[in-house]
């Protein structure tokens, strides 16, 4: 196959990636957004996370939601636990990498926020960590996921909504990870300021 011939493939893979989240999930996508603005709204807070690519999508959600997506309107309070890199340290050094995330979770996440997790496997020790602890803290879970959701998904409480994207290759769930998050971001905007 020619380098043109691959990048139509791509193309074209992630346009079947996109469509099939959008027939199985666009309810759970609804769902995920009315948390999230209900959370909010309540003086709530999102905490977000990841690793890899999907830490890259929790800052984008965080950064979105903070600064501003498409409209002018105040910054939101959404926070990203992937980005101080004294904290990952010092708990990946102090204690495991499994509790980078949790350890913040407990300290900065109350009842009623919301835990944001990206992971395109569900086999993350640190999300399944950070997701036992903002249950704990009577949190509940959005979760962006792929393949069989892996031991995430049995993790997952009733309140909690998890979407995962029928695919399974990393770079076309991420990819439909990027759009979800921009969907989020817009319903949240909607919800709380109209059109």
């Amino acid at each position: 196959m020619n380098l043109h011939d691959r990048i139509h493939q791509h193309f074209a893979a992630s346009r079947v990636a996109q469509q099939d989240t959008l027939d199985l999930l666009a309810g759970n996508i609804e769902l995920a957004a009315q948390k999230l603005a209900a959370c909010l709204l309540t003086d709530g807070k999102l905490l977000c996370c990841g690793n890899g690519g999907s830490a890259a999508e929790a800052q984008h959600l965080s950064s979105e939601l903070l600064n501003r997506f498409e409209r002018e309107r105040p910054g939101l309070p959404a926070i990203a636990l992937t980005c101080d890199s004294s904290t990952l340290t010092s708990i990946a050094n102090d204690y495991s990498y499994d509790e980078v995330f949790a350890k913040q979770v407990r300290a900065l996440g109350h009842g009623g926020d919301v835990l944001v997790v990206y992971t395109t496997s569900g086999n993350s020790r640190s999300i399944l960590s950070a997701v036992t602890s903002a249950h704990d803290r009577d949190m509940s879970v959005v979760a962006l996921s792929g393949k069989d959701g892996g031991p995430l998904a049995p993790l997952l409480r009733e309140s909690d909504i998890e979407i995962r994207v029928p695919s399974e290759s990393t770079a076309r769930i991420q990819e439909v990870h990027l759009l979800v998050t921009h969907c989020l971001c817009d319903l949240v905007d909607q919800q709380l300021f109209g059109e």
